[in-house]
Parts: structure tokens; sequence; C-alpha cells
């Protein structure tokens, strides 16, 4: 752990002690007037202000880390875009805790896509675990992984290994290469391989897995993005995306394709639901949603935020996940589960960027009760029935628990930094927690992490250092691959 991170590590566990102590407040800020004021919300996060500034301009304004806001979409899309806004690391727990949070059909926020995306069935991320076919098909889902566990490492190995011809052959021939074409394909034939033993491009999908997903993920997300197009005035933007849902009926064709495949081929999956009691109908559509919502989606906005941000951190650290890899590598025989958890710069830097640029951003729960939430100030009263939001990069860069928190910090959770990741939320959930039926915490987390292991280990045993250039997309980065340097021993 840095020594810059354990003061204020030890300043939290002293402020945490005192919660009982905080007074309690009434909740700063307002909705408005109906109606007006969630539009002028929502215009003020998506163009006035930005998402980032939305957030802080409030912050400071009632200098608090909890206030009411409204969220967008809003009007005609959300019935109620009121919420109760939570910004810091010591409040925004709330969220994970399913005895004071509801979590029914708020996986995208104060709306819900129609369930024609999903074949008419409200799947699996969008039950409350008091519903009882939560469990069965969570159960289910991990049933899987389980089995399929051995297969982790070296299926993502083979597909890495065209990731890198794809980046070579392209900055070779074109100077440069666009790593996120590259990742979602590589990611999709990942995904889908695991599940259904084929790769898609062996199925009617062809090579169109990936665009075919991405739009159906753009149909069902697009009231909480902005395009940031020059050529496509604000408030047309507004009237398309934000304020009327885009019909289903557009990627219905795209769908049955994805849907087909996965039937087919995913016989091993589908016939383990029937034998626990899942309609093979509806498993099928739950299975397309956690490889394509959950899994593909995750990797398509997590993967290249994490290699921006260790490419913008430069040769130095370069150097110091090669050394580290390479050793332990050679040491242990191969890329291994073991070896994976010897490498503790490597883990850290898979951390340190799922904390400062988390895939996921946004958390929603309705309190079933009357309930409590504390910030390192004061204490507020939720009542039931009420919208919490959390915006997880304020949560996870709040500066009273993370030390230079806008910084990219490699070794932040080495050593005794290992202690943060009581703070490091992701996945629906804190780090230190493991998925269950009775939470709503991704299956895949330990996936997710091993693979994003995998992908650092792969690319430093390949090469010594290599240089990006990035900038933003909708949801997530983009990065671009100006060079890449062999290895020049490994």
């Amino acid at each position: 752990m840095s020594s810059s991170s354990s003061s204020s590590f030890e300043n939290d566990v002293n402020s945490s002690s005192s919660l009982c102590k905080l007074p309690l407040k009434p909740i700063p800020g307002g909705y408005g007037l109906p109606f007006i004021g969630s539009i002028k919300d929502r215009l003020d996060y998506f163009y006035n202000q930005g998402r980032d500034e939305f957030f802080k301009a409030r912050m400071n304004k009632y200098q608090s880390t909890i206030f009411r806001a409204n969220m967008p979409p809003g009007p005609f899309m959300a019935s109620n875009p009121n919420v109760i806004v939570v910004l810091d690391a010591l409040s925004f727990p709330v969220l994970f805790d399913t005895s004071k949070v509801e979590k029914r059909n708020v996986l995208d926020g104060t709306y819900m896509p129609s369930a024609t995306f999903t074949g008419g069935y409200r799947v699996c991320a969008y039950l409350d675990p008091s519903e009882t076919k939560h469990a069965l098909l969570k159960r289910w889902f991990m049933s899987s992984l389980a089995a399929r566990h051995h297969r982790f490492i070296p299926l993502f190995r083979s597909c890495l290994s065209e990731l890198f011809t794809s980046l070579e052959d392209d900055i070779s021939g074109k100077g440069e290469a666009d790593f996120n074409d590259i990742s979602n394909n590589m990611s999709f034939n990942f995904v889908f391989s695991l599940f259904c033993d084929k790769y898609p491009t062996e199925t009617a999908l062809g090579s169109e897995g990936p665009g075919i997903v991405s739009k159906w993920l753009f149909f069902q997300l697009a009231p909480l993005m902005t395009l940031g197009l020059s050529f496509l005035p604000n408030f047309l933007e507004d009237l398309l995306l934000h304020t009327f849902p885009l019909p289903a009926l557009f990627v219905k064709s795209d769908y049955k394709k994805l849907y087909d495949a996965f039937y087919e081929f995913g016989s091993s999956v589908l016939d383990e639901a029937e034998r626990v009691g899942i309609k093979r109908d509806e498993a099928c559509h739950n299975l397309v949603f956690l490889a394509g919502f959950n899994a593909f989606g995750g990797m398509k906005a997590f993967f290249p935020g994490l290699i921006k941000w260790v490419g913008l951190a430069g040769e130095k650290l370069h150097r110091r996940l090669a050394d580290e890899i390479r050793e332990v590598v050679k040491a242990e025989g191969g890329v291994t589960f073991a070896a994976l958890d010897k490498m503790d710069l490597t883990k850290s830097v898979v951390y340190e960027a799922l904390r400062i640029e988390p895939p996921v951003p946004f958390q929603y729960g309705k309190a079933k009760e009357d309930t409590v939430v504390h910030s390192h100030d004061a204490a507020f009263q939720i009542k039931k029935g009420e919208m919490i939001f959390g915006y997880q990069p304020f949560a996870t860069k709040d500066p009273k628990v993370f030390e230079n928190p806008e910084e990219f910090v490699a070794d932040r959770f080495v050593g005794k930094g290992g202690r943060l990741l009581k703070y490091l939320y992701w996945s629906n959930g804190r780090d230190l927690d493991n998925p269950t039926v009775e939470n709503k915490q991704c299956p895949g987390k330990d996936l997710v992490l091993l693979l994003s292991r995998v992908i650092l280990v792969e690319f430093f045993l390949r090469y010594d250092t290599f240089d990006i250039e990035s900038g933003t997309l909708p949801l997530g980065s983009s990065v671009t691959f100006k060079s890449l340097t062999k290895a020049t021993h490994t």
C-alpha cells in the first residue's frame, strides 16, 4: 500500500467509527416543478453541464454528497425521475444491501426497456432477489460458469492470440489499430465459444455477432447516453434518444438471429436449465442477456478502459508489469490460476482500473423501508419507496478514502493497500463480496477479474511497451494503438 493511501485509509476508519454521532439532517436539493424540473436536469446532465459536472456542481452547491435530483431519461419514458443521489464511499453500499433496497426493474435506472428486447421475459438482471425465479436463474448461471472453469484461461488465451495478430497487422498496414473493434470481436468469440463450444464464425452469425449485440445494447441504453455528434443539434438528439423509447421492432430480426444461434449451439447449458426447472425458451433469452448484455457488454466497456490507463501510465509501469509477469510465469511453468494469483502488481492494476473507470457507473435501488444513510459528515433519513441512485465513479474516487483519487496509481492495492478493497465497488457489490442468490452481484465477477489479468499477462509476455491514443465514446473509452514494441526477452 502506498503511504499516500495509508493515511486516508486510517482517517476513513476513524470517521466510520463515529457514524452514530453524526447529526441527522434533511436531504438537500429538490426536483423542481413537475415535468419542467426533470427536463431541466436532463438537459443539464447531457448538454449544459455534462455528467460529472452535473453531480459536482450540485455536491458543491449543497455542500453534501447526498442530495435530491432528477435522473434521466425523465418524461416520457420514466414515470418518476426523482432520486436521492449518493456519491461517497460510506453511503454508496446501501445500494448493495437487499434487505434495505429493492432491485426490481432498476438495472437501467428509473426506466426499464421493453421486455420485447428479451423475448417478452423479465430476465434475471431485472428481478429482485425476493422473487422466486431470481434464485433459480442465478444458481443456474453460477453452476454453468463453474462447469466451464477449466476452459477460462486456455480459451481466452486462444482468442487473445487472434487479437494480437489483428493489432499487429493493422499497425503494420495502416499505421494504427482500433483496439475497440478488435477487442469486441475477441470478446464475443470468447463468450459465445464458452457457452456454445463453437466459434460464432462457424454458425449463421458469421462475423456479425459483435455488431448485432452492440446494436441491441444501443437500443436499450440510448436513453442513458449522448452521442456527442457535432452535426446533430442537442434538442434533436434529446428528442430522439431521451424522450420516447426506441422500439425493439428495429432489432427484432437481429435479436432472433442471435437467439437462434444460442438456442442451437448452447444445448448443454440449456439442457441443464431444463433439468433445474427453467423453460428452455426462457433459459435461452436469459442466456443471451447474460452473454450479450452482462458479459460482452462488460468487456466492451472495461477492456478498452483497462488498456487505456495502462497505456497512458507509460513505459516505466510497462517494465514493472513485464518483469513481474515474466518472472512469475517462468517460476510457475505457465499462465495458470496459481501464477495469476501471485502477480500482485498486475492484480492491483486491474483493481485500479476498475476504481478509476468502473465499467458500470450507475446503481439504483428503491428503499424497502425508512432507513438512515451516512456520509462522512452527516446522516440522512430516506423514506420507504424513495429511489436511491449512486454514481459509482465519485464513490470510488472519494478523497476521504483514496489519496490522489483522480490519479491512476498502479500499486494502490499492493500490500497493505489491499485493505482499500472494501471501498472498491463494482459488479453490483464490494470487491470483497461474492455473488450469491440472495444478492445482485454479477455471477461472472471473478471471471472478469481473471480475464483482465490474463489480457495484461499476454500483452507483456509478447511486448515490452506500447503507445496509444485515447478518447471517449457514448459508453466507455476509445483506444487506438499507435505502436507495439515486441518483447526483447521473456
